[in-house]
């Protein structure tokens, strides 16, 4: 089985759907130790990205998901924009013009991502922030892939790593952002960059046969 064209635009359209769904529970969780707009800057991003697939929808794979980062990077607010944009613009340059993505390929893609991430945001594991989602679910994918695991189990081991991860920053301290500000009082607050984390790999896990 491999990642089409098509599924990576029912991910984009699932990940859009899932950010809308949940974004008053992503605002809430910001306001707590942000800025209380992660869920609104979130789903006004994501809606501009829906309004700019039907261009690209013949497209490969690569320009499909740097559009997507580009969107994000004109019209999410605060550190989300930049830091989802890279995400979608590195994996975007992993994917290349490929029409279509072997496993291999797919955690490839999302390492590249997840690299790009910690490198924009200078952050590592266990800061308290959307990568202590993204990493173990991209570690997770490539160790599934690694032992010959098909796209669907990886990706199903993947988002449960990711979910573990994001559970994993509620009682952390923040060390990033703004939420680093309030230093020990950011205790016991789950991260609200790592739940969108969450939200974006289980739609992708969804679009590619896994339910999240």
């Amino acid at each position: 089985m491999s990642v089409t064209r098509q599924c990576i635009l029912n991910f984009v359209g699932a990940a859009a759907a899932a950010l809308h769904r949940n974004s008053q529970y992503l605002t809430e969780l910001d306001a707590a130790i942000g800025d209380a707009d992660h869920g609104i800057n979130m789903d006004r991003g994501f809606k501009a990205v829906i309004a700019r697939l039907p261009g690209v929808q013949e497209k490969d794979i690569g320009t499909i998901l740097k559009t997507v980062g580009m969107a994000l990077v004109s019209t999410v607010g605060g550190a989300a924009g930049p830091l989802y944009g890279t995400f979608f613009l590195r994996m975007g340059a992993a994917a290349g013009d490929k029409l279509e993505l072997t496993a291999t390929d797919l955690s490839a893609v999302l390492e590249a991502g997840v690299r790009g991430v910690a490198e924009r945001g200078k952050a590592n594991l266990n800061e308290k922030t959307m990568l202590d989602a993204l990493q173990p679910g991209a570690e997770a994918l490539r160790q599934a892939v690694t032992r010959g695991e098909g796209i669907q189990e990886a990706l199903r081991l993947a988002v449960a790593a990711a979910e573990r991860g994001m559970q994993a920053t509620i009682p952390m301290k923040a060390l990033k952002g703004r939420a680093s500000y309030l230093g020990e009082r950011s205790i016991g607050h789950q991260d609200p960059g790592a739940t969108s984390s969450l939200l974006i790999l289980q739609a992708l896990g969804s679009s590619c046969g896994v339910e999240a």
